[in-house]
């Protein structure tokens, strides 16, 4: 993300080859951006296979919230676990939470707690672009998944209900997965939500 000041922040660089990691650095190149920050939604595997990288060649330290400290001190099991050689992932040098700005440029992002999903996920909300980078808490009429350690159904309900449903209706949501939506359409066809809001 980034705005007219080319200041940029990296949000889950998911980078999970040599490819992927050429295409990020063409595209900062290319725009001439800075990176001054990099930031996890949450710290499950697809989110953070690119923090080492990121982290190292920007000279950035990972932000994320405290409760995303297992996921993160887990991180190589868990690549065990899908066939995968060992992350070495970046610890967490500073930790955001529920009321911290995100101030990059002439930007600037909320940060709300959201967990559920996982134990300390955040979403970053710009009020001025009414757009959030949603990480997995909410999709296009779906919701993240529950079943990972940590994950809470009740609670990313609640999560949904009290930080996302209470925005406008029009404020966009870029998830971490899939394609745009918008709280407004959310509220009328995400079947999970549905029962709770009825």
């Amino acid at each position: 993300m980034y705005d007219e000041s080319n200041d940029c922040i990296i949000i889950d660089p998911g980078c999970s080859h040599k490819a992927e990691e050429n295409d990020l650095v063409k595209f900062i190149e290319d725009n001439h951006l800075k990176p001054v920050r990099l930031l996890n939604t949450h710290c499950h595997i697809d989110h953070i296979l690119g923090n080492k990288f990121v982290s190292e060649t920007y000279n950035l330290p990972l932000e994320a919230h405290e409760m995303e400290t297992e996921n993160v001190q887990r991180a190589d099991q868990y690549a065990a676990m899908f066939g995968m050689d060992p992350l070495n992932t970046s610890p967490i040098g500073k930790y955001l939470d529920e009321g911290d700005v995100i101030s990059f440029g002439r930007s600037r992002l909320q940060v709300l707690f959201t967990p559920g999903h996982a134990p300390g996920h955040i979403v970053f909300y710009d009020p001025l672009q009414q757009i959030i980078i949603g990480g997995d808490v909410l999709f296009r009429e779906s919701i993240g998944r529950t079943d990972l350690p940590g994950g809470n159904y009740n609670t990313l309900i609640q999560s949904i209900q009290e930080k996302l449903f209470s925005l406008n209706d029009d404020v966009t949501i870029y998830p971490g997965h899939g394609e745009a939506t918008t709280i407004g359409h959310e509220k009328q066809h995400n079947p999970f939500l549905q029962e709770a809001l009825s």
